[in-house]
């Protein structure tokens, strides 16, 4: 019998973070906070049977509140960087916090990840749905228009857990979120993800400047540690002297454009575990980030928290599209609806 179940998880300003816990019949658990719709644990079997977690997560808000990782978050109204945390819209030129160097950086300290959402349950005999639901009033962050943002969890008995994204504004805005769990599927967070294979059915990698922004340059993966369409080994990109990998901090921070659309177009993989994660979306692309960057003082899991011990495969349109006219557009228009989802499916291989 498929369960939601909830549980107090802290405060912040007398206002209830709330952890939500999903287990369908197959003994899958995945628990989330109404704090930046964070996911906290993704709890999955291994080819023996062996449940374990296999994402990135804290025990304490306290390090969510801190979290420059955006651990499990939804992150936006725009995911990635934004060049000089400014952007023009209709001849109005709006300015954003620069969180990142000169950059704004998902969207800045006030974007979705540190809202607490409102949370609905609905629950139905094969699925259960959490809708997290939030209005980002005009100017926050320095965005225009007041922005409603629905996001709706939804797990079944497949083992498909989806999350599916609706926005619409009362004025012209900018609107790219994406969800920024990091990824082990080891179970073991003592391994890192170098010897995961990675299955990205995408033949074009934006190039990124030293800034990790995107030069507009869109590069063929081709004879490149950048082609995943046949699967290939993160642990060749961090030891890749590709100036891009290094441009990242050896690995990847890349946006990908996918190539496909709802069909096995990404997938994850562990060998030792047999654990198999497949992504599908109608996303224009995904940014893979390794987590070169992830700093070393947070208790992970009881583990203490070092580069490349989970990965994100942020689904999304591409970054900084507002500076780059041929890149897909994230303008909003005013009462316009935009949605999007992507499907995350558990398996393993015996």
């Amino acid at each position: 019998m498929m369960s939601i179940s909830k549980r107090l998880f802290g405060k912040i300003d007398e206002q209830e973070v709330c952890e939500y816990t999903f287990k369908n019949d197959n003994g899958i658990e995945i628990s989330c906070l109404n704090y930046g719709c964070i996911i906290t644990k993704v709890i999955v079997p291994d080819r023996r049977g062996n449940y374990e977690n296999i994402v990135i997560g804290f025990q304490e808000l306290a390090d969510y509140q801190r979290n420059p990782l955006f651990a499990g978050a939804v992150v936006g109204r725009v995911a990635g960087r934004i060049r000089d945390a400014q952007f023009e819209l209709e001849g109005k030129n709006y300015t954003l916090p620069n969180n990142d160097g000169h950059n704004n950086l998902h969207s800045g300290p006030n974007g979705f990840q540190n809202a607490v959402w409102d949370a609905a349950v609905v629950s139905k005999e094969q699925e259960d749905t959490i809708e997290f639901s939030h209005t980002s009033l005009d100017g926050v962050e320095g965005y225009p228009g007041t922005l409603t943002t629905k996001v709706t969890y939804t797990l079944n008995n497949n083992n498909e857990f989806s999350i599916h994204y609706y926005g619409v504004a009362d004025e012209i805005t900018l609107f790219n979120p994406t969800n920024h769990t990091y990824f082990n599927l080891s179970g073991n967070f003592k391994q890192d993800i170098s010897q995961h294979s990675l299955k990205i059915d995408s033949s074009r990698f934006l190039e990124l400047t030293q800034q990790l922004l995107p030069t507009g340059k869109l590069l063929d993966v081709t004879d490149t540690v950048f082609d995943f369409r046949t699967g290939r080994k993160i642990i060749e990109g961090i030891n890749s002297i590709n100036p891009q990998n290094t441009i990242a901090g050896q690995g990847y921070d890349h946006p990908f454009i996918l190539d496909s659309n709802h069909n096995g177009e990404i997938v994850l993989q562990d060998e030792e575990s047999g654990r198999v994660l497949t992504i599908e979306t109608d996303a224009v692309g995904v940014v893979l980030y390794t987590g070169n960057h992830i700093p070393s003082d947070f208790d992970i899991h009881g583990v203490k928290s070092r580069p490349y011990l989970g990965l994100c495969l942020e689904t999304q349109g591409l970054p900084d599209a507002i500076h780059h006219s041929h890149f897909p557009s994230c303008i909003l228009q005013k009462n316009q609806i935009s949605t999007t989802t992507t499907t995350y499916t558990f398996s393993v291989v015996l």
